[in-house]
């Protein structure tokens, strides 16, 4: 399959995906919880910081220190518990609807509550992760922080299938890692055109709506114009979200030979070919 054609197959999935949305409408609370919380958590280290005086000359001078990292560690860690939390409630939503059962946002996220743990686990090895490649981007040279940046892209392409692994199958961080990058490797073969999709959709919809409200905004008021930028991306960015999930539980499903309602199964294969 050419790159045209997985993009078009790409666009039918999204398009399928949104559906999954249309009927499930509070389905979008996940990535909006998921947002206002990491918000909350982004202020919380800027005001620490901020207090504890990090922000000075001489503490910036001195970024690289042990200390440096940790915090930087603890910050991805609440991330990406965050994210994975209510990413898995998602996902579990989006299993029992393809089950034909009832969908409830109480369903998803008391089954991330039994997950907790797993989700902990993931998010300590990730944010280990996150710090390495961080310390090594901060003390290398031009070539070091390119090979760093590939392996962040290597690292988001093999973590694809996370979510619903350490959801549904026995596995520790390392071993979902594994799994992750066995089923991409397996299924999605060398291309990932077909996703291209969702970034197509959530730019040129940022642009039908983000601008033309910062635009409404700036006549009446610089601050309100900007406020209703800000707000119009963020429900945006949480929609594509929302619908991202949507795609990555119905390919996992998929690919575990479970029945996915409002995909055509064809198209799934066709775009998760080995090469």
């Amino acid at each position: 399959m050419g790159f045209f054609d997985r993009l078009s197959t790409g666009w039918e999935l999204s398009k399928n995906s949104f559906k999954v949305l249309k009927e499930n409408k509070q389905l979008i609370v996940f990535p909006f919880l998921s947002g206002i919380s990491l918000i909350l958590i982004m202020g919380s280290f800027i005001t620490v910081l901020y207090t504890s005086g990090s922000f000075d000359d001489e503490a910036i001078e001195e970024s690289g220190t042990l200390a440096s990292y940790l915090m930087l560690f603890g910050f991805y860690l609440v991330n990406y518990f965050i994210v994975v939390f209510f990413n898995m409630a998602l996902v579990h939503c989006t299993r029992l609807y393809f089950q034909g059962e009832e969908v409830t946002i109480e369903k998803g996220l008391k089954f991330s509550l039994s997950r907790i743990g797993v989700i902990f686990s993931w998010a300590v090895f990730a944010a280990t992760i996150g710090t390495i490649l961080k310390a090594i981007q901060e003390n290398s040279g031009i070539v070091g922080k390119i090979i760093t940046g590939l392996l962040g892209v290597v690292w988001s392409i093999a973590t694809f299938f996370v979510v619903p692994i350490i959801a549904y199958e026995n596995v520790g961080p390392l071993g979902a890692f594994k799994r992750s990058s066995q089923m991409m490797k397996e299924k999605w073969g060398e291309s990932l055109a077909g996703t291209f999709s969702f970034a197509i959709i959530q730019f040129i919809a940022i642009l039908l709506l983000a601008i033309p409200l910062f635009l409404i905004g700036m006549t009446i008021h610089p601050v309100l114009g900007i406020a209703l930028a800000i707000l119009g991306a963020f429900v945006i960015i949480a929609i594509m979200s929302a619908v991202e999930t949507i795609f990555v539980s119905a390919v996992y499903h998929d690919i575990k030979g479970d029945p996915v309602k409002h995909f055509n199964q064809q198209m799934v294969e066709n775009l998760f070919v080995q090469k």
